[in-house]
């Protein structure tokens, strides 16, 4: 996508914005039909298990998302071939192409942008973007960056020149690395990446010499670089730090935004659809684009259908995020749904049993409200099937008391909610807590 093609698509895009709820209700459901209808005439998958279903191609148009046959990774896996809509693109060679080229081949068969996911399975997987889907993808990633920027400051912005720094895990097929990449080639920007197993004595030099006005990241690599500003080790005067690739806590946000002076916006994504959503502040909570997805949430389960990917359609895919949906409000400054600010994994998990058989869970994300002074990060780690610690990181070390002496009334209040009563804990405080050099992403639950 050339600039000014990019430019114009992307005032289109952030247009929906200011479109009334109904607007958006009805383009959703005009994308819906129109994907639920390539998907039966071109992949022989979904042709099969629509009509399994009792779903024939006169009803597509009539039937409810929620009758279509739901989808899984391992279902996915099982039937990729006949599942994607194109004849080219098989799971081997796609694996072949993963495990024999660098990461500097960006496109299989120099059309396909593929990011490699393998979750809590160890089993690598893959989604498959054509060039119109990774383009629509990326107006949605860089509408979030620059969201409640208009048109005209987005442009001043880019005649200035920006100059980003993207902080993560970058030395492989990770969705988020390879969407900043282009999408910050895309707008005409200067970028550095930094990977987080880079020594920081690097960071500083590279830092100094490249002086970003933007920040991009995983929150617990960023908060590194927090830390490095605070000490002195380097200067910044940045505009705005986007914070993508995994949970943001209330206490996080309000560290960086402290830290950096400046806007935090964090961007929901997911490597099945790396546009999901965006937030700008934590009691407002995170709105998702409705404009390029359609997600679901029933029984606890979220479902993820993908308005933009036609090669590798995923209709009503599962996706292990707990999400709770509220519908915008009238006062609402966005036409868009919002979701609660929970939105780990399940398999980030602790579970407990009382001695008798009976069971339950606790999610970390269950305190990522929490917003004391003083405090910037927490991890947890289980101990045993009844008990656990909280491993927590402040800036402060004077009110380490007042900090404990809150997390453990908060916490105490949340297991007295989840009749888990009989689990003990305990608040240990640690220098740092960091992200794993691996996946460059904080560990909610460690070892």
């Amino acid at each position: 996508m050339n600039y000014l093609n990019l430019l114009w698509n992307l005032y289109q895009l952030k247009r929906n914005a200011g479109r009334g709820r109904e607007d958006i209700k009805k383009l959703r459901e005009k994308k819906l039909r129109k994907l639920l209808t390539y998907a039966y005439d071109h992949s022989a998958y979904y042709h099969r298990v629509f009509e399994e279903a009792g779903i024939t191609g006169k009803q597509i148009a009539i039937m409810p998302l929620s009758a279509f046959p739901v989808l899984d990774k391992q279902l996915l896996m099982e039937h990729f071939d006949e599942l994607v809509t194109v004849p080219d693109l098989k799971q081997e060679d796609l694996r072949r192409f993963d495990a024999q080229e660098s990461t500097d081949q960006k496109l299989f068969k120099d059309v396909y942008h593929v990011v490699h996911s393998s979750g809590s399975t160890g089993t690598p997987g893959y989604f498959v973007y054509d060039d119109a889907a990774w383009n629509q993808m990326l107006l949605g990633i860089i509408r979030a960056a620059l969201w409640d920027m208009s048109m005209p400051q987005i442009l001043k912005l880019l005649h200035r020149g920006p100059r980003i720094v993207y902080i993560a895990a970058t030395d492989g097929r990770y969705g988020g690395a390879m969407a900043v990449s282009d999408g910050i080639e895309g707008v005409r920007a200067d970028q550095l990446f930094l990977d987080v197993k880079t020594p920081l004595s690097e960071w500083v030099r590279q830092i100094r010499a490249f002086k970003p006005n933007m920040v991009v990241g995983y929150p617990s690599a960023i908060k590194i670089l927090g830390e490095l500003v605070e000490n002195g080790d380097v200067e910044l005067d940045v505009f705005r730090v986007v914070s993508c690739g995994e949970p943001l806590g209330a206490s996080l946000r309000s560290y960086l935004e402290e830290t950096f002076d400046s806007d935090v916006v964090n961007i929901y994504g997911a490597s099945e659809s790396l546009a999901l959503g965006v937030e700008t502040s934590h009691a407002e909570g995170m709105y998702l684009f409705d404009d390029l997805n359609y997600i679901e949430v029933e029984d606890g389960e979220m479902y993820l259908t993908s308005l933009y990917n036609f090669a590798q359609p995923l209709i009503r895919y599962r996706i292990s995020d707990q999400l709770v949906l509220t519908e915008p409000g009238k006062d609402s400054p966005y036409p868009f749904t919002l979701a609660g600010n929970i939105m780990g994994r399940n398999e980030d998990l602790m579970w407990f049993e009382d001695g008798k058989g009976a069971r339950d869970f606790l999610h970390p994300l269950v305190i990522e409200g929490f917003c004391l002074e003083g405090l910037i990060d927490y991890q947890f780690r289980q101990v045993d099937s009844q008990s656990f610690e909280m491993l927590a990181e402040v800036s402060d070390r004077r009110r380490i008391r007042n900090i404990e002496a809150e997390m453990m009334r908060e916490m105490g209040e949340i297991l007295d909610e989840k009749h888990l009563e009989y689990v003990k804990f305990s608040v240990r405080f640690v220098e740092a807590i960091r992200p794993n050099t691996k996946t460059g992403k904080k560990q909610l639950i460690v070892a």
